[in-house]
């Protein structure tokens, strides 16, 4: 009897995406458990629109990250949500982008999995899709690019080396997660294992978000611009980003 009413009174995750910072992108389903959480476990690049959707009675708890600094720790993030499930809550994770996409998202439902804990999984708009559209930089497109790669600016959690001659030699447009910090040594090897000096980059600063920002260079000035820019951006590069001109439609705050 203990078990079947532990079970019962077991809680649930949603692990929600926000999108990249308009609230407005948002899907429908995020919006719906956002608006049924008990509890809701936020990352610091969740806009304060999107926060201010959950219920005044809810608990919101910062579990944020950014360079350098980790405001809580990953495995004490994955533990939270394990001990607030038990409490019998319904839980939302809510994280910036899509949590599947560099969201380490996946390494926090393994730990629930393992505790026989249910969740559900809501994507979000990633930033590299939502930014670049906001820029107007088609990832594809017919004349450019018939691949795209999504590329974290961070280590490796081994520490292996990228296979940077691949990713050079691709011919897809590149995208790089959290590379500001990283811009020199990307370019760097971008550069040393073939690509153009001239070859076309943008890095998106703030994207989809009022103060958006978008900076256009060279591949060789890259680590130069990127000191102009501020986390969160994204780096792009490749012939696309040349369309930037054409297609600029969203002005932000002008």
């Amino acid at each position: 009897m203990s078990t079947c009413q532990n079970h019962l009174h077991r809680g649930f995750v949603s692990l929600v995406g926000a999108g990249p910072g308009d609230p407005d992108l948002l899907t429908v389903k995020g919006f719906r458990v956002i608006q049924q959480a008990e509890v809701v476990v936020y990352d610091r690049l969740v806009s304060a629109d999107i926060l201010a959707l959950a219920n005044d009675q809810a608990e919101k708890i910062y579990v944020g990250k950014q360079l350098d600094y980790h405001c809580v720790p990953q495995d004490q993030i994955n533990q939270l949500l394990v001990d607030k499930a038990l409490e019998g809550k319904r839980v939302v994770r809510l994280k910036g982008g899509d949590s599947f996409i560099f969201g380490r998202g996946g390494e926090e439902l393994e730990t629930l999995a393992e505790h026989g804990i249910d969740f559900e999984v809501v994507p979000g708009i990633t930033a590299a899709a939502g930014a670049t559209a906001y820029a107007g930089i088609p990832l594809t497109h017919r004349d450019h690019a018939q691949a795209v790669q999504f590329i974290t600016g961070h280590v490796q959690k081994d520490g292996k080396e990228m296979d940077w001659q691949a990713v050079a030699q691709s011919n897809a447009t590149l995208v790089f997660y959290m590379g500001l910090k990283q811009s020199g040594y990307i370019a760097d090897k971008l550069l040393t294992h073939g690509l153009s000096a001239e070859m076309p980059c943008a890095i998106i600063e703030n994207g989809t978000r009022p103060e958006q920002r978008v900076f256009r260079c060279g591949l060789s000035e890259l680590p130069n611009v990127a000191k102009q820019a501020k986390s969160p951006a994204l780096i792009v590069v490749g012939s696309v980003t040349a369309l930037h001109e054409k297609l600029d439609w969203f002005h932000g705050d002008a």
